[in-house]
């Protein structure tokens, strides 16, 4: 069993393709296939399910799969952990991070780290946390920012900061005139809300019911930004991270903190225990650190 055979394996299995698994891998198709056979014959059964429309592991494919990724992540650790044997903070880094975080938080982090850390080369990858979290599995991103979770075995969350939550409304809302909002205001106000995907939904469903107050859901959405521009028509209210607050300077909407009980979330990181941190993870993670207290705590814009 060899290291590129189980390179082949893994892009086959994530492409579904041997056309396109070879193509990934920089192989011709017939030398990928042949490669793949000469492994099943060295476990002695099939490893893939051929297919009309693809292919698919089949249950020995998917149990060396699960290990070949494994060793895989290894092998690329220990290729880092000697390439940084002078203490250089350089190559690759690959970073998670929810979307709700991500657009409001990214930015500043990533120009002050990159002024810092040129020689850095620097991936993000924007996901919901429950595929952020089996990516750090794999090891196919090196951490990942994201809010409160229930991280699997292997999963190191550390918090480093709590960010309120404030609420969006139109301008020409009732409540935009108020300084600060109570729960018991809310009741029967129509709610702009994300899909149940991402965490920060069932944050502020939550929040509601437990001041006794049942969310009147009227739209679902993916992106925070869409939720935004629907609040400014007058479409319902939204609670939002106070972070979004920060890059938002459209004067259709304000934001209004809560007088009572605040709402708030966890900013964390999250990183896997097995895998090795590398100089640039670790200079990353400092980034982090030092931007979140002053983009999490925004005060209300009058």
């Amino acid at each position: 069993m060899e290291i590129h055979q189980l390179e082949y394996l893994v892009a086959v299995a994530e492409e579904g393709s041997f056309t396109k698994a070879a193509e990934r891998s920089s192989v011709a198709q017939p030398s990928l296939s042949q490669q793949i056979k000469k492994l099943e014959r060295e476990v002695g059964q099939p490893l893939f399910d051929r297919l009309p429309r693809g292919v698919v592991p089949t249950e020995a494919g998917q149990r060396l799969l699960e290990r070949a990724r494994r060793i895989l992540a290894e092998l690329r650790d220990a290729k880092r952990q000697v390439g940084e044997l002078r203490d250089q903070v350089a190559g690759r880094l690959i970073v998670g991070a929810i979307p709700t975080i991500a657009p409001f938080l990214l930015p500043t982090v990533t120009a002050r780290f990159l002024r810092r850390f040129p020689a850095v080369s620097l991936e993000v990858i924007e996901d919901v946390t429950a595929r952020l979290l089996a990516m750090l599995e794999r090891g196919d991103v090196d951490l990942a920012l994201v809010s409160s979770a229930h991280p699997p075995r292997g999963i190191l969350l550390e918090t480093i900061g709590v960010e309120p939550l404030l609420l969006l409304t139109a301008t020409k809302h009732p409540l935009a005139r108020t300084k600060n909002v109570t729960w018991e205001q809310l009741e029967g106000e129509p709610f702009l809300v994300l899909h149940e995907m991402h965490c920060l939904a069932g944050q502020v469903q939550r929040f509601c019911k437990s001041h006794g107050v049942e969310p009147c859901v009227s739209v679902r959405g993916v992106h925070l930004a869409t939720l935004a521009a629907m609040v400014s028509s007058g479409l319902g209210v939204s609670v939002v991270p106070a972070m979004m607050q920060s890059c938002d300077h459209d004067k259709s909407r304000v934001y209004r903190p809560f007088v009572t009980q605040p709402p708030s979330r966890d900013l964390c990181i999250a990183t896997a225990t097995m895998r090795y941190r590398t100089n640039a993870a670790r200079a990353f993670m400092t980034t982090v650190k030092q931007a979140v207290p002053n983009l999490a705590r925004q005060p209300s814009r009058a």
